[in-house]
């Protein structure tokens, strides 16, 4: 089944044919990657903001030696996440001065502490796009900081002067943006996403802390101010003019303000986090794309910041006994067979997801069950149609699923 690659995907990909940085300003270039690495050039010395993932550092620092005729005095990083940080120890010199937001060492501690988890999880989703042809390579040690700044920061170099501001509502708490004045250029990291003008992701299956919406929505309202007119952001191309930034930051931010609201009134009248995943959809005026982050993991992902995991809707939430542990009793008590031919009338009436409870059921007694994994197939096919390919995370998860259900019934893989 082939499809469409997500506008993501491609942004991941996109710096693989270049060969060489470009300039996108008066002496500012991009080396383009997995994430982007910026360059910022002056008579008295160069800036970076980012330094790439670190597996790209190499080719990031080739390109910008050929642009870069001083030193680089200072090294940015606009948010903790490793593929921002990742190149430091091969662009920075020795004399480079690091400065990061006042949570970098929290966010980094977090980050450290669940490698493992975070690295497969993150597996799940890149190893197939990123290009590393399975294992993700394991980061170098962190970059430590010569400067922590709480709110905000500013200096000049060489006739350019820099103003360094919190946007703790961004992917991580130690996001910041950069600000040139004079120039009226933001570098904004991925303080909206790694796609501007689609919807936050408040919380990424990858794994990782819930952000707030409404500290996404402040920080948001921080670069609306400084109403810039070229906005660089963490991948892809940068976005020209004042009118079309401030046009995409307001369709963004009343789309999140809206979702939040709605969110806030469905809970206060007694619905519950499924019933609001299912029915708040935004309006036509209010609807923006959803390559990262989508309108019910947000409406999830606010519900859960308010009230937590415990939803009220069983007793059996407060205990470690999972849903799972039952399944044995109602495949001896139904029958594979008929749970399997259950199955199949929900996927072939369009349910797909209500076909998948079902056949996971009979799969965690029987993996080799073929019919219930010939549903699941299906089940998968039919949910990675109706995604549009739009959505990064779903569609890497829905394909990681799809191969391996069809590995297990000794078929060969689609390339979706």
């Amino acid at each position: 089944m082939a499809e469409r690659e997500t506008d993501l995907a491609r942004l991941i990909g996109g710096g693989d044919a270049a060969s060489s940085a470009s300039e996108i300003a008066p002496g500012i270039y991009v080396s383009p990657g997995i994430s982007n690495a910026y360059l910022v050039t002056s008579d008295a010395g160069d800036v970076l903001v980012n330094s790439g993932i670190h597996f790209q550092s190499q080719v990031n620092e080739r390109r910008f030696a050929a642009v870069r005729s001083a030193p680089v005095n200072f090294l940015i990083f606009t948010q903790g996440h490793a593929d921002h940080i990742g190149g430091a120890a091969v662009l920075a010199g020795s004399d480079t001065k690091i400065i990061a937001q006042a949570n970098y060492p929290e966010v980094r501690g977090y980050w450290n502490r669940l490698e493992a988890f975070y690295g497969r999880r993150t597996q799940v989703l890149w190893s197939n796009v990123i290009g590393s042809g399975g294992a993700i390579p394991k980061s170098p040690p962190d970059p430590v900081p010569d400067m922590l700044f709480e709110d905000r920061h500013a200096f000049e170099l060489g006739g350019r002067r820099f103003e360094l501001v919190a946007t703790p509502g961004g992917e991580t708490t130690d996001s910041l943006v950069v600000w040139l004045p004079e120039e009226r250029i933001v570098f904004t990291g991925n303080l909206f996403g790694p796609i501007f003008g689609h919807l936050p992701n408040l919380y990424t299956i990858r794994g990782d802390k819930i952000r707030s919406a409404l500290r996404f929505l402040e920080s948001l309202d921080r670069v609306r101010e400084l109403d810039p007119e070229l906005l660089v952001t963490g991948h892809g191309d940068p976005i020209r003019g004042r009118d079309q930034i401030q046009a995409g930051l307001a369709r963004v931010r009343d789309a999140t303000q809206w979702l939040h609201d709605r969110t806030v009134e469905g809970m206060n009248s007694g619905k519950d986090v499924f019933e609001l995943m299912r029915e708040l959809r935004l309006p036509d005026e209010l609807a923006v794309g959803q390559g990262h982050g989508k309108t019910s993991w947000c409406v999830r992902a606010i519900f859960e910041e308010y009230a937590g995991w415990f939803h009220y809707r069983s007793t059996t939430e407060l205990y470690p006994v999972p849903q799972e542990a039952v399944y044995p009793d109602l495949v001896a008590l139904a029958g594979a067979e008929a749970l399997v031919r259950r199955a199949r009338e929900h996927s072939d009436a369009g349910r797909p997801v209500e076909a998948l409870h079902l056949t996971d059921m009979v799969l965690s007694e029987a993996p080799a069950e073929a019919d219930a994994l010939e549903v699941r197939v299906g089940a998968l096919e039919l949910l990675l149609e109706r995604s549009g390919a739009e959505n990064f995370s779903e569609v890497q998860w829905l394909r990681g699923r799809l191969a391996e259900t069809r590995k297990a019934l000794g078929l060969e893989d689609e390339k979706q």
